[in-house]
């Protein structure tokens, strides 16, 4: 399982979406978001980029420790359902 930092904002989406492109082309589409505090629509913009990325590389992205207002971010922009195996 990957884990992430605790921020994934407008200012840091490049290089916070890198270390989950790497986990999935190494096999692993599992990613813990558990250690993140900032976020905003940056990171629901990841999560849809690191799903097609897996499901490109034949592989079922598992999402762990949603924060509850990064769901509610995917829930107002209407992909909850997407970031969802």
């Amino acid at each position: 399982m990957a884990y992430f930092p605790t921020s994934l904002t407008m200012q840091d989406a490049a290089s916070s979406l890198q270390p989950g492109l790497d986990a999935i082309r190494s096999g692993s589409a599992d990613i813990d978001l558990s250690r993140m505090e900032r976020f905003d629509s940056a990171a629901v913009a990841a999560l849809l980029v690191w799903r097609r990325a897996a499901q490109s590389a034949g592989l079922s992205l598992r999402i762990a420790s949603v924060p509850a207002g990064l769901q509610s971010l995917a829930d107002l922009y209407g992909v909850a359902e997407l970031l969802k195996d």
